[in-house]
């Protein structure tokens, strides 16, 4: 697996299909304690025909580093990584966090993305008194028990427990440090009054069931796009591998009408 070097951190990242394949690149960013790995459904299906690009973010995965603060942070090692592999030009797409990162990428740098896929993202995180304290005392909690919470929340009712309990390990291998500030990042994380800026089409899929950011939260952030079309499928806030298929079929359609 190939790594680049980015402010002390190694970052590991998948380089796959052709070079001179169907459009522009398209690059995958993971969530918060997730993994290159949420995206192997998309991944093997556009990488037959298309280049594909995917990295686990600085302090997941089998990435190195730790002390990042800030959603910008973990933009600029995405941009670094696309000026190393002198990708110019891209397709975003970005699951939860990882759509946060897109947003900030294209806010800042609109010539760079072609088009961006939001998955199960949002411009501004909105809490109501209720939930806003549950979340505010759940890191008060023992750190594994804070983990499993959030993990477990983020899957639609029915989901198989066996592959919940999986992905609650996966997630709190993610270093402490690296976890807790960037749970506080995403809270901080506010673009909503810039998205008007945002010219660049885009695809907001979203989770019907997702209770970590809902979907009345992403109606609200489409209503400021000036070029978005609007999905929601059957799933939590897990879609990638909840309805592996579905968010595929999604990306490509929206993929292939665009460049068409």
């Amino acid at each position: 697996m190939p790594q680049l070097e980015v402010e002390g951190a190694a970052l590991t990242y998948d380089d796959e299909g052709p070079r001179d394949g169907d459009g522009v690149p398209l690059v995958f960013i993971h969530g918060w304690t997730a993994d290159r790995h949420r995206w192997d459904h998309q991944v093997a299906h556009f990488a037959e025909r298309r280049r594909v690009v995917r990295l686990d973010l600085r302090g997941h995965g089998e990435s190195g580093g730790a002390g990042v603060r800030t959603i910008e942070e973990l933009a600029r090692d995405v941009l670094a990584l696309l000026d190393h592999l002198k990708i110019e030009r891209c397709v975003l797409i970005g699951h939860s966090m990882g759509g946060m990162i897109s947003q900030t990428i294209t806010l800042a740098h609109p010539e760079r993305v072609e088009r961006m896929v939001l998955v199960n993202s949002i411009s501004r995180m909105t809490y109501s008194r209720g939930r806003g304290l549950l979340m505010a005392t759940s890191t008060l909690v023992p750190f594994k028990l804070f983990v499993a919470t959030n993990i477990q929340r983020a899957f639609a009712p029915g989901y198989p427990r066996e592959e919940i309990k999986r992905y609650v390990r996966s997630s709190a291998g993610t270093p402490r440090e690296v976890v807790m500030t960037l749970y506080g990042a995403m809270r901080a994380f506010d673009v909503l009054d810039r998205v008007g800026e945002i010219s660049t089409p885009t695809l907001l899929v979203h989770g019907f069931h997702d209770i970590q950011l809902p979907v009345k939260q992403m109606l609200r952030m489409a209503k400021a796009y000036p070029d978005a079309e609007v999905r929601i499928i059957d799933a939590g806030h897990e879609l990638p591998v909840e309805k592996p298929a579905e968010l595929t079929a999604a990306i490509d359609r929206f993929v292939t009408v665009r460049a068409a």
